[in-house]
């Protein structure tokens, strides 16, 4: 039977297809830094070192992947793209580096999108990488050192990386538990950079440029996010991401009533829990009266 190589498939081997963005300098999505993140990374990126981001949902730290990719794509031996993978509990290391199919009377090596990434200089970016078992982490050992090396064992090939790749893992570490945490021998391989909600002048700012609501309309959604996470103290497990925030700003945009905006955007999305939810609802019937 004969075996034949597929380097390029951008199939995992599952259900699941990681997303595969072609990068274009001049294109990059709209990320407002909050400090000097953008440094961090850019310095991070010239020098090939592991990049991890950790902080709480919806805080845009998928966005700032997105926006710094395209904006490094413009240096010498850059990415030339982003390949994205939303990890969960039943994404195994083969689904990242590859695995043999049977296609026809032929057996097919298909690359994951790990070995993609290494073969072809992109940014690998491995969301709430936590979620996925645990064979998952080690296996990017080595490529987070200064080894910059894939073992692929079901072919007995060791891949250096291109000049272009980087390794970016991220993580909320609101959801740590002992069966879902980073090792040490794993974030110490990393430069970290850590992320939590903007400041609420430029929290309004994101949430008016991504929804087109008015300046009023933004300020006073992102002075709901603030009230909502004092809340967490009371209780309340999550408090609002931007993208919540931002959502319901769309709401708005399209003529939904400011406060049933927000019920439905915020409250209903980070609760079910019945006191929770009225702390919530006060909050909003204070900074939008119906």
């Amino acid at each position: 039977m004969a075996i034949k190589l597929k380097n390029f498939d951008t199939r995992l081997g599952t259900q699941d297809t990681p997303e595969v963005r072609h990068l274009d300098p001049g294109n990059a999505p709209f990320y407002l830094p909050v400090g000097d993140e953008a440094d961090i990374f850019s310095a991070a990126y010239r020098a090939r070192l592991p990049v991890l981001l950790k902080g709480p949902t919806g805080c845009g730290k998928t966005r700032f992947v997105e926006h710094m990719a395209h904006r490094l794509a413009e240096l010498a031996n850059g990415p030339n793209e982003l390949i994205t993978v939303a990890c969960h509990e039943d994404l195994t290391g083969c689904d990242l580096v590859g695995r043999f199919l049977i296609q026809a009377d032929e057996t097919v090596w298909v690359d994951g999108p790990l070995t993609q990434a290494v073969r072809r200089g992109a940014i690998c970016y491995l969301d709430e990488v936590v979620e996925a078992r645990k064979d998952t982490t080690v296996l990017i050992h080595p490529l987070s050192d200064h080894r910059r090396i894939l073992p692929i064992e079901k072919r007995g090939e060791t891949l250096e990386a291109h000049p272009g790749f980087l390794l970016c893992i991220s993580y909320n570490p609101g959801y740590q538990s002992i069966q879902k945490n980073l090792k040490h021998s794993t974030r110490q391989r990393f430069v970290t950079i850590e992320f939590t909600y903007p400041p609420a002048e430029k929290e309004a700012a994101i949430i008016a440029h991504e929804s087109g609501v008015s300046a009023e309309i933004a300020g006073q959604l992102a002075l709901l996010g603030e009230k909502v996470r004092h809340l967490k103290a009371s209780g309340l497990e999550e408090g609002a991401s931007t993208r919540l925030l931002i959502y319901a700003g769309e709401l708005i945009q399209q003529g939904i009533a400011p406060q049933r905006a927000a019920t439905v955007a915020v409250t209903w999305s980070l609760t079910d829990e019945t006191e929770s939810k009225r702390a919530i609802d006060e909050v909003v019937k204070a900074i939008f009266p119906a």
